[in-house]
């Protein structure tokens, strides 16, 4: 199975019972065994302790279930108060003996560990990637492989382990992250791009070297370049049946453990039978039998099921095939599958423990079966292991993405709902921190607390999207900044303050950006927010044929920048899911080509940005759902737009009015007149007052 290796021994609480506590009065508290079993639960004292730790090896309210308690649903449906304050203490004991340690101080200690099981592997070297077995944009605790090895926690990179030296590469946004983090003496850092690791392996792998890699945490595309790289250095890719890491990595927590949930048609808009119907038919057109979904965001769309095994985004790990007769084999821990979940779940949908998904490719193979699977998203292990089984293999590419990035009617109203609130959440923040900067005290992680306190006051949130980015003066330059105790700065008067935001609510999913003015704005910072703004104006009111692609669309965000002679590095939009990713393919908008068309009811962000370094950062987004734009009159092509669901004030105190057309200041009016509109009923009078002031017309 993915990613074996050496596990933790699950944590015995001893005497599982009303004295296993202390603070608290048992002199009326029954033995836990007996409300158990009253709850109908049949988990021995074993069975709980490996549950709580796969609970704790979740991430709680970072995750996709709302509640740091949902995972006591594991135990019992509806567990009395007495039960629910047992398992409620026994999880904080064990809490209480800490996470599992990652950072420079252990880096050397680690690093001579893993260079002897290297040794004990006949290994020249090892592959560390950022990735766990779905190549998903979070990972479990379990999977942070390199941040235990090196130090480093950002969310793209990859070490490469050799005899006598080591590398870690890391792309633009990370270099300074990488060098503050990592033990410079052990790692050399290196750019992703301008670096990549297949130079490095091409002039450092020994000759006749065995190069081992996780074959169940590199794509089979990814490996392709490895494997070239090693042949080129006269060297070999070894694919490791045990990996190293785990080996040496004594507490490594285990699998997470949290509840897989239904999600309401009421939110889905589609059931799961009508979209597995769908794509099955499509299977047997293209004379597959089956596909092999490794991407637990297809998963949960597909079944309408979601879960919270990894930070920020509601999914339940686990692998899926979808046979063409419309049946789903899903392979994920029956524990996390509660019976009520069972029972709502589509006809034609089975659970399987996760150690028979290998047996069930072996099957496929053993039965001759044409088989389709994702060379860019899925394991080499997978096609490895369906290939050795006898199966047929069609690389192509997961049949969920596109349908799923195509939100049904349903799907887009709550988008609309979702930012709605969010908006209100957004705006009572503004208001707040307009009322307050000038006072001082505010700093990136009060002002980023305080912004996820009103967000949570919403019934149907689950949790963050993502880090917030909380980036006051030079640090809002640094494009993907993550504020920490070391780094926390103030909000200081001249300067800019940039927050990239959003939430996981039921029925949708945000993300947003605005740039405030603290205190008085240079001329400069004037000029050049209103430069971001006219391309964000330029792309949000694009009209185009369909058949375009986001590509094709990125240089209206970029022009009046570039007349400038400035631009911005990362892309222009990504899609997002509906309570799915924040980071949604197929489609974006981008420098780099793409050739997947944007179709009606995808959602995609719009945040063209500027960053000037150590000085300010400058980016606006605002989430779009592309839809119909109709045919105008002597038009020979049927036309898309773009319909704005962020719901926002942009900060006027930035805009140089003259430095706009009569269209772009129509556009900024209209969309501030429905910003008011929209939000003077749900915030309270002082930032009603506010919101008046801030989207007066200019």
């Amino acid at each position: 199975m993915p990613g074996t290796g050496g596990s933790p021994e699950p944590l015995l609480f001893t005497g599982l019972s009303r004295h296993s506590f202390t603070g608290m009065d048992h002199s009326e508290t029954a033995p836990l065994d007996a409300l158990l079993r009253d709850a109908g639960s049949a988990l021995s004292e074993e069975d709980l302790s490996a549950l709580i730790l796969g609970a704790l090896a979740a991430p709680g309210t970072d995750g996709g279930m709302g509640t740091v308690d949902a995972w006591i649903a594991m135990v019992a449906d509806n567990p009395p108060s007495e039960l629910r304050l047992q398992l409620q203490a026994l999880y904080a004991t064990a809490q209480s003996s800490g996470e599992p340690a990652i950072g420079k101080s252990f880096s050397s200690d680690r690093l001579t560990a893993l260079r002897e099981e290297l040794a004990r592997q006949s290994l020249a070297g090892f592959v560390i990637p950022l990735a766990d077995e779905h190549q998903g944009e979070y990972v479990a605790k379990r999977a942070r492989r390199l941040a235990w090895l090196t130090g480093f926690t950002g969310s793209a990179g990859v070490a490469i382990v050799l005899a006598e030296q080591a590398a870690l590469f890391v792309d633009g946004r990370y270099t300074l992250q990488a060098g503050d983090q990592v033990d410079t003496t052990l790692f050399d850092i290196r750019h992703l791009s301008d670096s990549p690791p297949a130079d490095w392996i091409r002039t450092q792998l020994p000759k006749e070297g065995r190069l081992g890699y996780d074959p169940w945490l590199h794509t089979a595309m990814g490996v392709l370049n490895l494997r070239k790289a090693c042949t080129q250095a006269g060297g070999e890719l070894v694919a490791v049946q045990a990996n190293p890491i785990d080996r040496i990595w004594q507490d490594q927590p285990p699998p997470p453990l949290s509840p897989v949930v239904g999600h309401d048609l009421g939110y889905a808009g589609k059931p799961s039978h009508d979209k597995r119907s769908e794509i099955a038919a499509d299977l047997a057109e293209a004379g597959e039998d089956a596909v092999v979904l490794t991407a637990p965001d297809s998963i949960a769309w597909l079944a309408n099921i979601r879960g919270g095994d990894v930070p920020y985004t509601p999914l339940a790990l686990g692998f899926g095939v979808l046979n063409k007769d419309s049946t789903l084999d899903l392979f994920m821990d029956p524990r996390k599958v509660l019976p009520t979940t069972r029972t709502g779940l589509d006809k034609g949908i089975r659970i399987f423990p996760p150690e028979e998904f290998a047996p069930a490719l072996d099957k496929l193979g053993a039965d001759g079966k044409t088989v389709r699977a994702d060379p860019a998203t899925a394991a080499e292990a997978i096609f490895s292991r369906l290939e050795a089984g006898g199966a047929k293999i069609n690389r192509g590419e997961d049949p969920c993405a596109l349908p799923k990035a195509r939100k049904n009617d349903t799907e887009l109203e709550g988008m609309r709902a979702a930012h709605r609130r969010d908006g209100a959440a957004l705006t009572r923040f503004l208001a707040w921190l307009d009322a307050n900067a000038a006072k001082g005290g505010i700093t990136e992680i009060s002002a980023a607390d305080r912004l996820e306190a009103f967000r949570r006051e919403d019934d149907l949130i689950q949790g963050l999207s993502f880090p917030t980015i909380s980036g006051a003066g030079a640090n809002g330059a640094i494009v993907h900044y993550r504020v920490t105790p070391e780094t926390d700065r103030a909000l200081e008067p001249g300067s800019l303050y940039l927050v990239d935001s959003g939430a996981q609510y039921l029925d949708g999913t945000t993300d947003v950006t605005r740039t405030v003015a603290i205190g008085t704005p240079s001329e400069e910072m004037r000029q050049r927010f209103t430069q971001v703004l006219k391309g964000h104006i330029a792309l949000g009111s694009a009209r185009f044929p369909k058949g375009t692609s986001g590509s094709q669309l990125d240089v209206l965000a970029r022009l009046p920048l570039w007349q400038a002679g400035i631009d911005f590095d990362h892309g222009t939009g990504h899609g997002v899911g509906s309570y799915l990713g924040v980071h949604e393919g197929p489609q974006r908008i981008s420098k780099i080509p793409n050739r997947i068309a944007l179709e009606p009811g995808m959602v995609i962000s719009n945040e063209p940005g500027y960053y000037k370094t150590d000085a300010y950062g400058i980016r606006i987004e605002n989430l779009v759902a592309v839809r119909e734009a109709g045919v105008p009159a002597g038009a020979e092509k049927d036309l898309l737009e773009f319909e704005t669901l962020t719901v926002a004030p942009i900060d006027l105190n930035l805009v140089d009015r003259d430095m706009l057309t009569d269209t772009e200041t129509a556009w900024l009016n209209d969309y501030h007149r429905w910003v008011r509109e929209t939000l003077i009923s749900l915030v309270d009078s002082a930032t009603a007052s506010w919101l008046e002031r801030a989207t007066q017309p200019i």
